[in-house]
């Protein structure tokens, strides 16, 4: 493990991860197993959060207590998949901002299109959580995280639930300066692109379209 990937091994994450990965397992329930391992991956990616302290009182006493600095943290959801990840992370930060990249893929060129974007103001002075169950190619997270870098943003991570190798080399040599936090780094690629062994289109297991 380097420090551009971090691979979070906690037992209930691997436990509801092969929950997920199960073919047999209904959307329902794929819906709420991603809301609760996002939430788990959410501790470790805000792990080092700016904090200062602030002066409160106890019912015993005043003391200098520690709570986060600057401004609300900025999650932006990679659609439409990503979309599956903001609430198991707004349950445990509720105040973040919330924004959103479309991106699509040209069949002609493979390369990423841009659709749709909108942001929380201010990127230059949050930290920025980017979230996308499958880092497959890894093309259009970097593309996406190319267009936060483009709207200021500087502290950056990036939050998946699985990683093939294809997509950390290419996050890693497109953005070096962005750490990525997964629960399972897959083994490889098959021809189309999906991550083997992998958990099959999570866009389509979360919202029950094929």
């Amino acid at each position: 493990m380097s420090d551009h990937l971090t691979i979070v091994d906690h037992p209930l994450v691997q436990h509801k991860l092969t929950l997920m990965r199960d073919k047999g397992t209904s959307t329902a329930s794929f819906r709420q197993l991603l809301r609760e391992i996002t939430l788990l991956l959410a501790y470790e990616v805000t792990h080092d959060l700016p904090m200062t302290t602030r002066q409160i009182e106890t019912p015993l006493e005043e003391i200098e207590a520690p709570i986060l600095a600057g401004k609300k943290l900025a999650l932006v959801s990679i659609l439409r998949a990503g979309n599956g990840m903001l609430d198991g992370v707004l349950e445990l930060v509720p105040s973040a901002r919330v924004g959103f990249v479309g991106l699509y893929r040209d069949e002609k060129t493979l390369q990423p299109v841009q659709y749709y974007f909108k942001v929380p103001e201010g990127l230059d002075s949050r930290v920025v959580i980017a979230v996308d169950p499958m880092l497959a190619t890894g093309n259009s997270s970097a593309a996406a995280v190319d267009l936060l870098k483009q709207a200021g943003a500087t502290d950056i991570r990036f939050l998946c639930l699985l990683a093939a190798p294809e997509g950390v080399a290419r996050m890693k040599e497109a953005h070096p300066d962005v750490p990525v936090i997964t629960a399972a780094l897959d083994r490889q690629l098959n021809e189309k692109g999906y991550i083997l062994p992998g958990l099959g289109d999570a866009g389509d297991r979360m919202f029950g379209t094929k």
